[in-house]
């Protein structure tokens, strides 16, 4: 097996699935409800239809510039075929979005590949509040499930509860914390960490960083400062530049996405607390929008509840009645 056969999904098991369907359900009936309405009374796919459905998929969060894409899809396959009714919009739909994610390089992880690095290091970034820690904790909980070597940096040095959280995480997960003192500098943190890390022979180090949302300078410099020390110990470190976006904020998780792709070179997306939220349309538009895959979604509390992004399960599950 190799070092990160954990991220080769396969096929979604019964319980990812289930679990997706319900953190979903919000947002499935939420759209459903809107979709609904659009069709009453209507069979064919006309201009007022079309119209009706680019409201309920801007209401969904899905974004404006995303939304006229996907009308626009939909607009050329009625075109080509004339006799497409509402009955079938919600299939339309389905393979559009999904086409559209595809696009967007939002793919299902099933054959994705780490490369050879170790350690494999992570350096996790966004405002406080939307799950940052927790989203950490999981994804160091399923790596160690897995019979990998996990290291977390904790390198948000300026909030004595992200430490505390961190460490709480690492205590009751089994997995070994740096830290410093509150206020120490959070590059010294992260060098410390991927140094012990490799004495270590550790497979994965995962770096918490401060979720203030910083002007963008000031934001940019001081990831900068952590990259260009993490690169004296392991030199194309950070492997992976994970941004946390909690998707019940809805649009503002598309401004923070924004602000930190602005400030440093986000390569992977989590979409966190899908399962308590309506806006879960976000996703479409993050993916679209910034050309990120969105690698992680949270659908729950528990520690199995962050899952691997797989966009036909997502679609479908979003479409299914």
């Amino acid at each position: 097996m190799g070092l990160f056969d954990f991220f080769k999904k396969k096929e979604s098991t019964p319980q990812e699935q289930e679990a997706l369907d319900t953190g979903l359900e919000k947002t499935k009936e939420n759209f459903f409800s809107k979709i609904t309405k659009a069709v009453a009374g209507k069979s064919t796919v006309d201009d007022e239809v079309l119209d009706d459905l680019e409201e309920v998929l801007v209401t969904s969060d899905v974004g404006v510039a995303t939304t006229l894409k996907i009308v626009e899809r939909v607009q050329e396959r009625v075109a080509r075929d004339k006799y497409l009714g509402t009955s079938e919009l919600n299939n339309i739909l389905r393979e559009e979005i999904q086409e559209l994610l595809a696009e967007n390089n939002s793919n299902d992880f099933r054959n994705f590949e780490y490369g050879d690095h170790k350690p494999y290091v992570i350096m996790v970034v966004g405002v406080n509040g939307v799950g940052k820690t927790t989203t950490i904790g999981k994804l160091a909980a399923k790596l160690k499930a897995t019979g990998h070597k996990v290291v977390i940096g904790a390198a948000d040095t300026f909030r004595a509860a992200a430490v505390d959280q961190i460490q709480l995480w690492g205590e009751r997960i089994g997995v070994r914390v740096v830290a410093q003192a509150m206020g120490s500098d959070p590059a010294s943190v992260a060098f410390d960490t991927l140094k012990s890390a490799v004495a270590n022979g550790e497979d994965v180090v995962i770096i918490d960083t401060a979720g203030r949302l910083h002007n963008k300078v000031g934001l940019m410099n001081e990831l900068t400062k952590i990259k260009n020390v993490m690169q004296k110990v392991v030199p194309d470190a950070p492997h992976e530049i994970l941004l946390v976006l909690d998707a019940s904020t809805g649009q503002n998780a598309i401004e923070q996405c924004k602000q930190f792709t602005q400030a440093t070179d986000v390569n992977a997306l989590a979409l966190t607390k899908l399962d308590g939220t309506a806006k879960g349309g976000v996703v479409i538009g993050i993916s679209d929008q910034f050309k990120i895959p969105v690698k992680y979604i949270g659908v729950g509390e528990g520690v199995n509840d962050l899952q691997l992004f797989d966009r036909r399960a997502f679609v479908d599950s979003l479409f299914k009645q």
